[in-house]
């Protein structure tokens, strides 16, 4: 009896050193799914898959792709990916030219963004890198405004409805002020939009716009900060928009700060015809807009509308300004023809 237990203890134990991760391979992470090579795609989502070696309880993946910098994958309130029991780990993430995947330790606090990835030691176990598949798209289309760098976009957004980006939308003139239109046929319409390709943080932000009260109804125009990585705070969006929502009987704009579903949260009002100067001071829990007729800096204003908004302001994170001019899908009324805007001046101040 005593043999036959002692083999059977044997056998038990040899089963679960079969079921335990060995602790002699060295660390180590593989692709086995890469997405394509595309410089940026904040609207785009591809699955990466792999596997690991060497990996011990409660270590995790973290993945980043490349666009300009590394960004943390899916997004920055989601960013660990679980290796399942067969060691394998899938997962989503935004495109780049190149992606990265870091074995870490449970403790290990990713950044959003980073220049280069983090070398192992410490916390972070392993890395492994990977180009995209194919060739690369065309890099990202970028144009000089106020003194600033805009990246345009040249990829679809469902904002507002399906939209597609025509990077020809979008240039500057002579004298230097930025065009936006809206162009093509009805139901084969192009839009436009420009991103900063730097963030500001908390601040004054303000927009010089020649008329825009001749927009149709289906016609929306915004200026506001955006934040990729940012879902936990309604991508940190705050900003004017022009635009009477499909609805001719709207008043044309609105100051807002994100979900505009909450009352609390939306201001509108009337934007006249002529040149008009749309501004707005971000601070610590509170957003402050103020619409004035003329340029800045023309001495007295008439202020056309202000407003203070105080509920569900966003902290500064990896936003950037957004100036885009595109079609309302969900509007009552459909656009006839298309549509350009000018914004003589951006200007930020601290």
């Amino acid at each position: 009896m005593k043999t036959k237990s002692s083999l059977l203890v044997l056998i038990a134990c040899l089963l679960a050193r079969c079921g335990t991760p060995r602790t002699d391979v060295t660390p180590s992470i593989q692709f086995t799914k890469v997405p394509a090579a595309v410089e940026g795609g904040p609207n785009r989502l591809e699955p990466i898959e792999g596997r690991v070696a060497g990996a011990r309880d409660g270590q995790r993946i973290v993945l980043y792709a490349r666009s300009g910098g590394w960004w943390v994958q899916p997004l920055a309130n989601e960013p660990f990916t679980s290796i399942q029991s067969d060691r394998t780990w899938r997962n989503s993430t935004h495109l780049g030219t190149e992606y990265a995947a870091l074995l870490v330790a449970a403790d290990y606090r990713p950044p959003a963004r980073a220049d280069a990835l983090p070398s192992p030691g410490g916390s972070v176990i392993a890395v492994a890198t990977a180009k995209g598949e194919g060739a690369a798209e065309a890099p990202a289309r970028k144009l000089t405004f106020s003194g600033y760098e805009w990246q345009i976009r040249q990829v679809p957004s469902d904002r507002g409805g399906a939209n597609e980006y025509d990077p020809a939308n979008a240039w500057t003139d002579e004298s230097g002020a930025l065009h936006l239109r809206i162009a093509g046929t009805p139901g084969r319409w192009t839009s436009a939009e420009v991103i900063l390709t730097r963030s500001l943080g908390y601040g004054t932000y303000s927009f010089v716009v020649r008329d825009v009260a001749h927009l149709e109804p289906a016609v929306a125009f915004g200026m506001f900060t955006w934040d990729d990585l940012g879902v936990e705070q309604n991508h940190r969006e705050v900003g004017v928009e022009i635009s009477r929502w499909g609805d001719p009987a709207n008043q044309n704009a609105q100051y807002v700060i994100q979900p505009y579903y909450v009352a609390a949260n939306v201001a509108r009002f009337s934007a006249p015809a002529g040149r008009l100067t749309h501004s707005f001071r971000w601070e610590p829990g509170r957003v402050s807009f103020k619409s004035v007729i003329g340029a800045l800096g023309k001495g007295a204003a008439r202020i056309v509308a202000q407003h203070v908004l105080t509920s569900g302001v966003p902290t500064p994170g990896t936003e950037s300004i957004r100036i885009n001019l595109y079609v309302f899908g969900h509007a009552t009324v459909r656009l006839k023809n298309g549509a350009e805007v000018v914004i003589e001046k951006f200007e930020y101040l601290p």
